[in-house]
């Protein structure tokens, strides 16, 4: 019985590496989709980030976030536009990188592990990944924003006429709101019906 056990772990974890990995590559194909939008991008990369994180759950969820990030840091072109290194985190976007990070873990965290259950639909289920989506990527803007006006502040770059947080917000946060709702009303059904599939895979027979 030990020794089943002890294969059963070993295989949940090579499951839960190879997810890991597929679900980073994604995060770091997502660099080629850019559409140029004045200072600030519009970008995949980010409902990317939260997907992954809802579907994987728990802390398990903020790993692939994590590997996409350090394989920026070195010198790896995954970041947006197929740029790397640790200049991208001092750009007028880098608080934004850091806002992956957050919002995979608040989004991981409140979606929690998924279960083989969640294939019945339930409006609790929804609802709780319409949370989860929609909190993630508020959160964030949160460190996007505030490095924005660091930059700003440092860099001289404020237009005449202009308040930093007026400008903070016309620049990184009304331009691309409806587009984020967009990228939340499609990442909501996928993450409904995936999860399941990954609750198969990487948590239910562990949990026998």
């Amino acid at each position: 019985m030990k020794i089943y056990t002890n294969l059963i772990m070993k295989k949940q974890t090579i499951l839960q590496t190879a997810f890991t990995a597929m679900f980073s590559a994604i995060i770091c194909i997502g660099c080629f989709i850019k559409i140029p939008f004045g200072l600030i991008p519009l970008v995949f990369q980010n409902i990317l980030c939260i997907l992954c994180a809802v579907l994987l759950g728990g802390i398990n969820g903020i790993f692939p976030t994590v590997i996409f990030l350090l394989a920026g840091l070195i010198g790896l072109p995954v970041y947006s536009g197929g740029s790397g290194g640790f200049s991208v985190w001092l750009s007028p976007t880098g608080g934004f990188l850091l806002g992956y990070l957050l919002g995979a873990l608040v989004s991981s965290l409140l979606a929690g592990k998924p279960k083989l259950e969640e294939k019945n639909f339930s409006w609790k289920v929804l609802i709780k990944l319409i949370i989860s989506v929609l909190v993630g990527m508020i959160v964030i803007y949160i460190p996007g924003v505030l490095w924005f006006i660091h930059w700003v502040n440092k860099a001289g770059a404020l237009p005449e006429g202009k308040t930093v947080l007026s400008y903070a917000f016309a620049s990184c946060v009304f331009p691309f709101i409806l587009g984020d709702l967009i990228k939340v009303f499609i990442a909501v059904p996928v993450a409904l019906k995936l999860r399941p599939l990954v609750a198969m895979y990487l948590y239910e027979q562990n949990d026998e």
